[in-house]
């Protein structure tokens, strides 16, 4: 059996919907729109909250929640954007020294997080922009469905060596 290109996933933590509702079920996507990105929220609960939509996003087929999803998370990358530069808190710094790094989820050729932010932005305006051929809209959601989580868990990466 051949394995889907994408596949659900979203993590939760209190933060995020109820886990025991469907992901196309309204009341998630109502959640995930109405509940504001806190003003204190970390790189980390950053990118979480953009798997969190680009989740329900990936299984969403109304054209005004699709919408919706892609302008708030185009809202929630800029504010990734910005988290990126800036120094980050000692909490988080600790939870990247891992001692040895280890191999990295994406390319090198990857490696700057601001290059893959504008990246995922720029496939969100486009599945936004309601000008592509279904067939085409679907694997680009797919694509920016599998890009945010590769995001998310490049910026999660132990990358500082402990001495």
């Amino acid at each position: 059996m051949v394995q889907p290109i994408y596949t659900l996933r979203m993590p939760y933590d209190g933060y995020y919907p109820n886990p025991d509702l469907s992901p196309s079920d309204e009341s998630v996507i109502l959640q995930l729109l109405s509940r504001p990105l806190p003003a204190d929220a970390d790189l980390f609960d950053v990118a979480d909250n953009c798997t969190a939509l680009v989740s329900v996003l990936v299984e969403s087929d109304d054209i005004a929640s699709r919408t919706a999803l892609c302008e708030r998370l185009l809202q929630t990358l800029r504010r990734l954007r910005e988290l990126c530069d800036i120094d980050l808190p000692p909490y988080l710094i600790e939870q990247l020294i891992m001692g040895e790094k280890l191999n990295s989820c994406v390319p090198d050729c990857w490696q700057d997080t601001l290059t893959q932010v504008d990246y995922v932005q720029a496939l969100t305006q486009a599945v936004m922009g309601g000008t592509l051929p279904a067939h085409v809209a679907k694997e680009l959601t797919g694509l920016l469905h599998d890009m945010v989580w590769l995001l998310a868990e490049f910026v999660k990466e132990p990358r500082i060596t402990a001495h």
